[in-house]
């Protein structure tokens, strides 16, 4: 039976059940058990409530008969500990809680989801929960937790594991929209949350609670509530757990196997598939920057359900779930705009921003969270920025930098709307890369203020030129940012889709930036400069492994010079 891309699927039996493709991280159950209270962060979208809906299906008591269906194909049901279906697993997901108006308001939502999940235990566990009084729904959520732990004592029954998902999903919404009053009041000592997670604390002192797993996305909440739960045991950056979430290159080219046997993709197609999911959703390094980047789990499925429905490269490679990363960006800079702009107008120009690595483990409170100094972390955790050395972070991939660039045009007023139309729809009926960046020129980097000149590379035109063109031609095109050859690394590529009417051509471009002052010393003038000799030696190398790679493909290959912001010569070197 040909298997399923489950884009979406958050439950593991549903996952189980429609046959979808899985990645086997069950190993981590096991090594999970070895540590008290663990909380793991780590971005949206990175399968944290699959991980969450896996614990709950093996733990479960009343999933016992149901193991082998659901494990037998795994590591972990090959190699099941002792903790194998023994507990009564009650499974939180806190991004149900509703804000409010107000501190009563909230705490009413988080009443409501917590009950409800408390009752259901109740119901679902009534095998061995028949002797528990009914729950209070009217009740504090912390006061009938309560009730169910004296319960268990009382009749002698299995402990409980407690899981909570998206820990500070409704505190990150206040912390984000500066309600900081509303949220000092939901941390405070006598707290409904901070009085939640003390009977949480005291579950675990008795032995009533066998273990609490935590997952969240920022550090803040949980240092908030130190003193509530000061026994959480944060492992985010524990090498053990980096590759907990996210996949491996391994992963996904055996993945990338079984796709292409079960739907029987044409093979030829696979190397640009696996360069274009590369540079979209890799480049993730949360702890050792010499180890392997992984890959973006949940968006990578976006992308794979696509290839499997229609055989092709979607035309659009973001998820449109993760533009609201936009607003995060927005609403942590946007409270100071001079910063917002060095930020941004950084990340662009440098894709490098320099950070404290000790910031990354220190106490992490609300009032740093907007400072400038903190904006690298914040944007760690958030997934939007990743580590690139010990005292630099960069853009993980070419979806970040999408969203970024977007931030860019809007903070500098830049128009990036239809008056390209015509620009592009010339290029598709003649392709003309000389004609594509003068018009690119012409109408873009002529509404750039004067100031952004004194920052722009040649990292800048490059990625303002992809970016523009990305908006417009990813029906036909696909782009290759720094792809890696023996002989270095290529600024830009071109490459027609495969299905597409361009499918052969491929531009190789190599961008070379001299500021007014670096181009004097050719004493020469724009109109008379000539293609240097070490450029076309260097282009040349990274086009004789592309064309090994690619017989078949009509390669061009192109040096533009940008001279400051008074202009720019492409060469086109022939063979």
């Amino acid at each position: 039976m040909k298997r399923r891309v489950t884009y979406g699927v958050a439950n593991y039996a549903e996952l189980v059940r429609k046959n979808g493709y899985f990645v086997d991280k069950t190993e981590y159950l096991a090594k999970l058990e070895l540590i008290e209270n663990p909380v793991f962060l780590r971005p949206r979208r990175f399968g944290k409530s699959l991980l969450c809906s896996m614990q709950e299906y093996y733990y479960g008591l009343k999933y016992a008969s149901q193991f082998e269906r659901l494990f037998g194909h795994t590591w972990i049901g090959q190699h099941p500990t002792e903790n194998r279906n023994q507990f009564v697993v009650v499974s939180f997901d806190f991004s149900c809680i509703r804000l409010g108006a107000n501190v009563a308001e909230i705490e009413l939502s988080f009443n409501q989801h917590c009950n409800a999940c408390l009752r259901y235990i109740q119901r679902e566990y009534s095998p061995w929960l028949d002797e528990m009084p009914p729950l209070i729904m009217a009740d504090h959520a912390s006061a009938n937790l309560d009730m169910l732990l004296h319960a268990l004592k009382a009749y002698n029954l299995p402990p409980l594991y407690i899981i909570i998902d998206e820990y500070d999903n409704f505190t990150n919404q206040l912390i984000t929209a500066h309600h900081d009053q509303l949220y000092y009041e939901l941390t405070a000592d006598h707290s409904f949350l901070k009085t939640f997670f003390k009977t949480l604390k005291e579950g675990r002192k008795t032995g009533l609670i066998a273990n609490v797993f935590i997952t969240g996305v920022l550090p803040i909440t949980i240092d908030d509530l130190a003193s509530g739960f000061n026994i959480a045991n944060i492992i985010t950056l524990d090498p053990r757990f980096e590759q907990m979430l996210g996949f491996t290159q391994a992963e996904v080219t055996a993945l990338l196997d079984q796709i292409y046997t079960d739907y029987k993709i044409d093979p030829t197609t696979r190397p640009t598939v696996e360069t274009v999911i590369k540079n979209e959703y890799n480049g993730y390094h949360f702890l050792n920057t010499n180890g392997e980047s992984l890959y973006n789990s949940t968006i990578l499925m976006y992308f794979l359900e696509k290839l499997c429905a229609y055989g092709t490269i979607p035309e659009y490679l973001t998820d449109l779930n993760l533009k609201t990363d936009l607003s995060w960006v927005k609403r942590i800079t946007g409270s100071t705009p001079t910063n917002t702009e060095e930020f941004v107008d950084q990340l662009v120009t440098e894709n490098l921003i320099s950070y404290n690595k000790n910031y990354l483990i220190s106490k992490f409170n609300m009032s740093t969270f907007f400072q400038k100094d903190f904006f690298p972390i914040s944007f760690y955790y958030l997934g939007m920025l990743t580590k690139a050395s010990d005292f630099e972070m960069r853009l993980p991939n070419l979806n970040m930098r999408g969203i970024f660039m977007e931030y860019f045009n809007e903070l500098h007023q830049l128009d990036v709307s239809t008056k390209y139309a015509e620009m592009m729809q010339s290029f598709l009926d003649k392709p003309d890369l000389p004609k594509l960046f003068a018009d690119y020129w012409r109408l873009y980097i002529s509404q750039l203020p004067e100031a952004i000149f004194q920052k722009v590379n040649e990292n800048f035109y490059l990625t303002t030129f992809y970016s523009l063109c990305s908006q417009y031609l990813s029906q036909w095109f696909v782009w290759n940012v720094e792809r890696s050859y023996p002989q270095g690394k290529s600024d830009l590529e071109f490459v027609g889709k495969y299905h597409e009417r361009h499918a052969a051509l491929r531009y190789v471009i190599e961008f070379k930036y001299y500021s007014k002052l670096e181009f004097k010393k050719f004493k020469t003038t724009l109109e008379s400069f000539q293609l240097q000799a070490e450029d076309t030696a260097q282009i040349a190398g990274y086009v004789q492994g592309l064309q090994l790679e690619y017989p078949e493909a009509r390669i061009s290959q192109f040096v533009i010079y940008c001279v400051g912001h008074q202009g720019f010569r492409i060469f086109e070197i022939k063979n």
